[in-house]
């Protein structure tokens, strides 16, 4: 190959690949280097470096100048000073100096671990520009074209390369063919022996908050942010939404002029329900609208376990707690509390067995009673069991002395009665039907997948479509999003 032809060959590579010329040269250079190893030997101290006035690779082999007989001489290493000095007139005995020598020819065998080398080059180079174009999109939504599946994961054509769709990221119920366009958010990068690895999801909330940020201008601007999401994919989600400007309205912006901004994002996720709440920095409000469109009656907060009781009305319980749980269940995650769902006739049931219970105690009266239950107190062995700085906090029992006299009475009646008067109200062996918790500890999306596929291959129980069909409705009536 001749000068022309070389600088042909770069310019080509450069630009069909996007390839930096300085790599393909440097793999030029590595490819003439190992094929004069072989040449020159295994000690031979060589380089190569692409000359741009001749457009040819000269190689140089580095010899150190010496002074002994040619008998004695290292060849491959070694150079008389006499010679050296024919080079370079101010050559001294103990230099290095470079020497050029003639480029080998490639034979067969050369010519194809030079090709190897030259490939595998252009191929790390190729991995880098993926890798370095794709980090930066890490937390984008991309669109690609679904290719193939591999055991059971999509693979999609991105055009200069594939990602990978792991069927725990595809939203349960939806299937892709070979040719469908495919939209999802970029949720990492890898680098792998392989190359880059692009990893996509359709279920976590972050790709649900990033198709809100594309339709919604308002969010893209930062006067509407949305604070957090709970979502189960496929079925339902809830997001809360703030406004930095007050004459904007962060639920309005989000649904748009007759639902259609909020109506695309659900088209995008085959149906998924989506409430949009305002978010409140106090907990009682932002619990109230999580769990809309129920009604909640009255809230009981326990700041140190960060839970709430919330009673409703019998006819609003179904409506609070959702199908299967779902909407006090996505309540607790969007807003971080443990959720006890009640019912007005459990609640009221619950509080006269406990005040029944706490009656036990001598000289504790129906109006003592209450204040012991209002204090957190359901039953005569948590009474007895309590810190007195804790039972001092009791109206009626302030002071220390006070304090240890009600649970010396406690521990008495334990002794007496055992477990018969010490088992709280409502216990396992009492039919639990009007009661619900939900934990704020979220689902990874492998898991909550998992449970809607589960959801969906079950039967739906007729109560709880009624549950549904009611929730429904009132959320329609108070302009949250739904279907």
């Amino acid at each position: 190959m001749n000068s022309s032809e070389l600088s042909r060959v770069i310019e080509a590579v450069g630009k069909d690949r996007g390839i930096k010329r300085e790599i393909i040269i440097s793999a030029l250079e590595q490819a003439v280097l190992m094929a004069a190893q072989k040449k020159y030997g295994a000690n031979a101290v060589l380089e190569a470096h692409y000359n741009n006035e001749t457009g040819e690779i000269d190689l140089f082999q580095f010899k150190k100048v010496v002074d002994s007989d040619l008998d004695m001489l290292e060849e491959a290493e070694e150079i008389q000073i006499e010679e050296a000095r024919k080079l370079d007139p101010e050559a001294n005995i103990g230099d290095e100096l470079g020497v050029k020598v003639e480029a080998p020819g490639f034979g067969r065998i050369d010519a194809q671990t030079a090709k190897q080398v030259i490939f595998q080059k252009v191929r790390d180079a190729e991995r880098e520009i993926i890798y370095n174009e794709y980090i930066h999109r890490k937390g984008e939504i991309i669109t690609g074209i679904a290719r193939r599946i591999e055991r059971g994961n999509l693979v999609i054509d991105l055009g200069k390369t594939d990602a990978l769709l792991p069927r725990t990221e595809i939203i349960p119920g939806e299937q892709f063919k070979p040719g469908d366009r495919v939209q999802a958010y970029l949720s990492d990068v890898a680098l792998s022996t392989r190359g880059p690895q692009l990893y996509l999801t359709r279920t976590s909330p972050k790709y649900l908050m990033k198709l809100f940020e594309m339709e919604v201008p308002e969010i893209r601007e930062g006067i509407v942010e949305i604070k957090v999401c709970a979502r189960e994919p496929g079925a339902r989600s809830k997001i809360a939404v703030v406004s930095s400007d007050r004459d904007v309205d962060p639920v309005g912006a989000c649904v748009g002029m007759k639902g259609i901004r909020v109506q695309n994002v659900i088209q995008e996720l085959k149906g998924e329900k989506i409430d949009i709440i305002p978010w409140s920095e106090n907990p009682m409000i932002f619990v109230r609208s999580a769990l809309a469109p129920a009604e909640i009656s009255s809230i009981r907060v326990d700041e140190r376990n960060r839970t709430m009781e919330i009673m409703v009305e019998d006819d609003q319980l179904s409506l609070a707690i959702g199908r299967k749980g779902q909407n006090v269940r996505l309540a607790a995650q969007l807003t971080g509390w443990r959720l006890d769902i009640i019912s007005k006739t459990k609640l009221q049931k619950r509080t006269s067995e406990a005040i029944f219970n706490l009656q036990h105690i001598e000289g504790v009266n129906e109006t003592l009673a209450q204040a012991i239950y209002q204090a957190g107190y359901f039953n005569v062995r948590a009474v007895a069991e309590a810190p007195i700085e804790n039972l001092t906090k009791i109206p009626g029992y302030d002071s220390a002395e006070a304090a240890h006299a009600l649970k010396d009475r406690a521990k008495s009646v334990v002794e007496k009665a055992g477990d018969m008067l010490a088992v709280s109200p409502g216990g396992a062996t009492e039919d639990a039907k009007g009661t619900f918790s939900a934990a704020p500890a979220s689902m990874d999306a492998k898991s909550l997948a998992e449970a809607r596929l589960r959801e969906m291959l079950s039967q739906a129980e007729p109560a709880a479509a009624g549950s549904d069909s009611a929730e429904t409705k009132q959320s329609e009536k108070n302009g949250k999003q739904g279907e």
